[in-house]
């Protein structure tokens, strides 16, 4: 997978400093500001790294050395004039939220991001060879054309890495509301996508009968694995938004009690790994025993225990 932001150490920094820059009006000279301000903590990051520093402790290291901010901003462009006309100086300025001077609409275009050309390049030559890949597969599948099984298999495989790879190369791409995935982590994600699909690439084989029944294995392992591994990613998933964003969907007060409980997403998470290594250990159980006519129903039931589940720690009634 291709990660265009090579030049840009580290995601963190630039959560890090959208967060530092939270209250500060964004005129045109405090953009400016910014921007320089962020070029040389994405050296400073570089610099970190290189000498053996993590990428998140770096990033917090060089938002440190920077100091405050609001005092930053006002020696540099001046004090902030408030939208009643009253004057703000550093720090003591930005400790009054100015709630009615942000503007939704301006922080979006000062934030929009384009899409990178070789971006879109690469995604639309992946979406070509997945779905030219899995519609050859699921005609060979069908019976339509004749291809060895192993042949159909890899055709699978191919459609699951090329869908894989869309993912991941989509996460690491910084946009106008997300800052961009660290490599290693959208990576997590990638793998992730290709189990998943390629379990249920053999799945599809397995109720077509063009596997034997052996293949069940194959497809519960990549199932059990993929699910597994997107609730671990989910569980430990941090906040990528932007700060615009953030500022947007708290005047929207839009509760998510995952975001405000993040025991509760984690053990979401460990709750929908156990229901679904569960529901596939009996799907594999029942085919061998009773057959895939009913067997089935361990998925349909693993599926219904997890919004079971779901619904009671999203709504559940909140002790006081």
């Amino acid at each position: 997978m291709v990660d265009n932001t090579s030049s840009r150490p580290g995601g963190d920094i630039h959560r890090l400093l959208d967060e530092a820059f939270l209250g500060v009006e964004m005129t045109p000279d405090a953009q400016d500001l910014k921007e320089e301000v962020r070029a040389n903590l994405m050296a400073r990051v570089a610099d970190l790294e290189a000498s053996g520093t993590t990428a998140t402790d770096a990033a917090r290291q060089a938002i440190d050395e920077l100091g405050d901010v609001h005092e930053l901003v006002a020696e540099a462009v001046g004090p902030s004039v408030s939208p009643d006309g009253a004057t703000t100086h550093g720090s003591a300025g930005a400790a009054t939220p100015r709630a009615s001077g942000w503007n939704q609409n301006a922080a979006y275009r000062t934030a929009h991001v384009r899409p990178k050309p070789a971006f879109v390049v690469r995604i639309v030559a992946a979406s070509i060879v997945a779905v030219a890949a899995l519609a050859v597969a699921g005609l060979a599948a069908a019976g339509v054309l004749v291809l060895p099984l192993g042949v159909t298999i890899l055709l699978f495989g191919i459609g699951a890495t090329a869908i894989g790879w869309i993912v991941g190369d989509a996460l690491v791409q910084e946009t106008t509301t997300n800052h961009p995935m660290p490599q290693r982590r959208a990576a997590g994600y990638a793998l992730a996508t290709f189990l998943t699909l390629y379990g249920l690439g053999f799945g599809a084989l397995l109720v077509l009968e063009v596997v034997p029944l052996w293949g069940i294995a194959f497809a519960a392992v990549g199932l059990v694995a993929g699910i597994v591994l997107f609730s671990f990613l989910g569980a430990t998933q941090t906040n990528r938004h932007k700060a615009w964003l953030r500022q947007a969907q708290r005047e929207s007060a839009v509760g998510n009690r995952f975001e405000e409980d993040p025991e509760s997403a984690a053990r979401f998470g460990i709750y929908t790994a156990v229901i679904w290594i569960v529901a596939f250990a009996a799907f594999i159980v029942l085919s061998f025993t009773i057959g895939l006519l009913w067997s089935w129903l361990a998925l349909l039931g693993g599926f219904v225990v997890m919004m079971l589940v779901l619904a009671r720690m999203l709504f559940a009634p909140r002790r006081d």
